[in-house]
């Protein structure tokens, strides 16, 4: 029998207007801490984008996405941020704050492959 994997996730959510608490799923981060694992996938969909918030500036949020997933390799790309552990960097993408992009609360669950395991949420939470 093949080890499961303890790993926490959360959905990456664009947030144009912060006081109305209106959002749409964008992304999901995904860490497996035995596995060394930090990953995100991001979708872009401009015309959809478009449509929920037409005043936002897509390649603003492109750019924000993008450094997650910077973030998520690590290393001198992503900045000082990126020089942190794995952990440590997926606990500062998952922090609450108050911006255009942030996260869902941190989920957890169990998987055999921690990258397929993302693949699957990224297309139950935001395709």
């Amino acid at each position: 029998m093949q080890e499961k994997y303890l790993y926490e996730y959360a959905v990456i959510r664009l947030v144009p207007h912060v006081e109305r608490e209106e959002f749409m799923n964008v992304g999901v981060v995904l860490y497996c801490g035995r596995k060394k694992f930090l990953k995100a996938i991001c979708q872009i969909d401009e015309a959809r984008i478009k449509a929920f918030c037409p005043k936002l500036d897509v390649e603003d949020v492109a750019q924000y996405l993008r450094s997650f997933e910077r973030i998520c390799v690590g290393g001198k790309s992503a900045g000082p941020i990126g020089f942190l552990g794995v952990a440590e960097r997926f606990r500062w993408l998952t922090a609450t704050r108050s911006t255009v992009v942030q996260s869902s609360k941190v989920h957890p669950g169990f998987c055999d492959d921690p990258d397929n395991s993302l693949h699957k949420l990224f297309e139950q939470q935001v395709l």
